[in-house]
């Protein structure tokens, strides 16, 4: 049963019946889990990423190009001077992150496909958000780093933006639908990257110095991630990358580190091929965890709070084709368990995080796109 009830001109609020969250988790914090996906934003386009403003609502990324500022009523407003984007099937306006002082600095990031007459590739993109709510801009805007992973069509962007406790700057490059530049440490394509806050090289990155190697390269062998989070008790970074016909991964991404795409994989081609070399090779990292068939993965966030009993210490995967939310149960680096959320909403899950208010918000991919919060009932 889904209801959807309209209060004035903008807000709508989904009414839907309790998710049971059944769950194998060790037996001293199972639970039943009961959650309501709610309706807090409709009509985005696309959207792609999301950040939450410490005075109230949100920041969204659109396909398009367009960022956009979405009040707790539901109401959206367009935030100008977003950066021009090359918005070509992945392709486009991408994620979005505060920074860590963004309450004196009001600094934000986001990841775009940056167009040129090379093509397009992955950017990140540094402005001050001013204004207030309904008539917030950018000011000061500027591309502080241009990935050469160019070529033309839309495929594997990436891209996520993580930043580290060190201040460092992570953000994550697809490789463009050219397996082979995962693997060429001269581009960008497929790999992680590490930046300071200004776009430059951090001089203990791996490859500093190192001929033939791009300086902010942190880790290579990468296919298409769209997924990065900072493990909230090590600090670290993890990934979740595209496969092709399976073989999606988890990965904790370590300086100077090979991670084998398309060397290695537990995927096959589309055409049922199998993919260079199998599954294993020296000198190449192993996935923590990989999904056969694919689920499509993009957004990734650790669950920190105590709102959700039991979920506490989860991995929250969303899953693109596979239309879910996946809840990946811990114990350090080792997936034990798998719950899949939300199958009955029938939506692609773009982007998922942990708000303030210890709630989970999602992101769906379509036309008209949603922002929508998980409700505990």
């Amino acid at each position: 049963m889904h209801m959807t009830l309209s209060l004035g001109s903008s807000l709508k609020v989904a009414c839907v019946l309790p998710v049971l969250a059944t769950v194998s988790l060790p037996a001293a914090v199972q639970a039943e889990t009961r959650v309501a996906p709610v309706t807090v934003a409709s009509g985005l386009a696309s959207p792609w990423g999301l950040a939450f403003l410490p005075g109230g609502g949100y920041l969204v990324t659109e396909r398009d190009g367009v960022l956009k500022f979405v009040a707790g009523d539901g109401s959206s407003s367009v935030v100008s001077g977003a950066p021009k984007v090359a918005a070509s099937g992945q392709g486009g306006l991408l994620d979005i992150a505060l920074a860590p002082d963004f309450q004196d600095t009001h600094e934000i990031y986001m990841t775009f496909s940056e167009p040129s007459p090379d093509g397009a590739g992955t950017s990140l993109f540094r402005a001050k958000l001013e204004g207030k709510a309904g008539s917030f801009r950018l000011t000061e805007g500027k591309v502080v780093f241009s990935g050469n992973n160019r070529t033309s069509g839309g495929k594997h962007f990436g891209s996520r933006i993580a930043f580290a406790p060190d201040g460092m700057v992570f953000i994550t490059a697809g490789e463009r639908g050219d397996g082979e530049r995962a693997q060429n440490p001269d581009n960008h394509g497929g790999s992680v990257l590490r930046l300071t806050r200004d776009g430059g090289v951090p001089q203990d990155n791996p490859f500093v110095g190192k001929a033939g190697f791009q300086p902010e390269i942190w880790s290579m062998g990468h296919r298409n991630p769209q997924g990065a989070a900072i493990h909230p008790q090590t600090g670290q970074l993890w990934t979740v990358e595209h496969g092709a016909r399976g073989g999606d991964e988890i990965n904790r991404p370590e300086a100077g580190k090979n991670y084998g795409w398309p060397v290695i994989s537990y995927g096959r081609h589309y055409t049922f091929l199998p993919i260079g070399e199998g599954t294993h090779k020296e000198g190449m990292e192993q996935p923590l965890h990989y999904w056969d068939p694919s689920i499509a993965p993009s957004g990734m966030a650790f669950v920190t709070s105590s709102v959700y009993p039991g979920w506490e210490g989860s991995l929250l995967i969303g899953a693109l084709a596979g239309q879910h939310l996946s809840r990946l149960s811990l114990e350090g680096e080792n997936v034990t368990g798998e719950e899949k959320l939300l199958e009955d909403l029938g939506e692609r899950i773009r982007d998922v995080r942990q708000g303030p208010d210890g709630k989970i918000y999602l992101l769906t991919d379509s036309d008209e796109g949603k922002l929508i919060r998980l409700d505990l009932m």
